[in-house]
């Protein structure tokens, strides 16, 4: 039923596509007949909602990875400075959240860790949507900020940093883990959440006892609730895990070398002594630095989904 939909969706927007061109055609030979201002202008106008439409069918079409239709689990972690980079952290995780709702994504809050002044020490989001995944995964690596910050009395600037994981969501038929490999501690939430929450060991903490990942999720009212949550996000860990692991046994086979490091560093973003929003990767940027924090960032996922299919297409033609 999930495919019919998708199947029909696709349809609908293609058919909806012809329909505005054909349109467009009327209102053009119009616009020529009676040479009318007024109309012209609509017809530009039209024309640049219509390649609109089009990049965004032609940016979906370069999701075909094997898991790029999947739920996307997004956990974001402050990098060290304490409540400066805390607060960076929460600032990334509203940006996806806004990001999220101008899409049409549904955000499942698994897991939140507030910081003891500001902001978060971590944060797991489950996105849920087609394509969720593929639009994201290219969002996982170190974002930086360059601020006055707001927390020091002196008014000094500072940077900081904060990374994003992106996994795909999997099924319990794609990732089969073994009950005796786990260890299963409950605890009592901390942080907001209501009498419930705190009075009761309703959060869950899972160890994975061979690989020594480790998830946590204390959202829910409901230990059993906050327990399949915990192992949908486990499940996304280790097959994130088990995939890294081929990709370096193929790398080693190639002779290639990668920097071993903490991450990345994708994308900046500076509110002082400018404002601009740079991505290192694509080199694409922008001064508006409030649109892009309130989730506006689709520039910047099409643009590397782009790069990526570009790279992708002369390797394979190098081969």
């Amino acid at each position: 039923m999930q495919k019919i939909s998708r199947l029909q969706s696709e349809i609908s927007r293609y058919n909806s596509i012809v329909s505005r061109f054909e349109d467009l055609k009327v209102l053009a030979e119009l616009a020529d007949e009676e040479d009318d201002e007024n109309t012209i202008a609509e017809c530009f106008e039209e024309i640049e909602h219509l390649e609109s439409a089009v990049d965004k069918v032609e940016i979906a079409h370069l999701l075909s990875g094997a898991y790029d239709s999947a739920n996307a689990i997004v956990s974001i972690h402050p990098g060290a400075g304490g409540t400066e980079s805390q607060d960076w952290a929460e600032m990334l995780m509203r940006m996806y959240v806004r990001w999220a709702e101008r899409n049409g994504y549904s955000v499942e809050v698994a897991d939140l860790l507030p910081g003891e002044e500001a902001g978060i020490k971590s944060a797991t989001l489950i996105m849920h949507g087609h394509n969720a995944y593929g639009y994201l995964r290219n969002e996982k690596g170190v974002h930086r900020l360059v601020r006055i910050s707001p927390f020091d009395s002196s008014a000094r600037r500072h940077t900081s940093f904060a990374s994003v994981d992106v996994v795909p969501e999997m099924g319990e038929q794609e990732v089969e883990i073994d009950p005796a490999d786990l260890k299963v501690d409950t605890y009592r939430s901390g942080g907001a959440g209501g009498q419930h929450v705190n009075k009761t060991d309703s959060a869950v903490r899972i160890t994975h006892l061979p690989t020594g990942i480790v998830v946590q999720c204390q959202n829910e009212r409901s230990q059993h609730s906050n327990r399949e949550t915990a192992m949908r996000v486990l499940r996304a860990r280790l097959a994130e895990l088990q995939r890294e692991e081929q990709e370096k046994e193929l790398s080693a086979m190639r002779g290639e070398q990668h920097e071993i490091a903490w991450g990345s560093q994708i994308r900046s973003y500076v509110f002082q002594p400018y404002t601009m929003v740079k991505d290192h990767r694509t080199e694409l940027e922008t001064g508006n630095v409030n649109a892009v924090m309130d989730g506006e960032i689709d520039r910047f996922i099409e643009a590397q989904l782009r790069l990526s299919a570009a790279s992708t297409s002369k390797a394979a033609g190098s081969e």
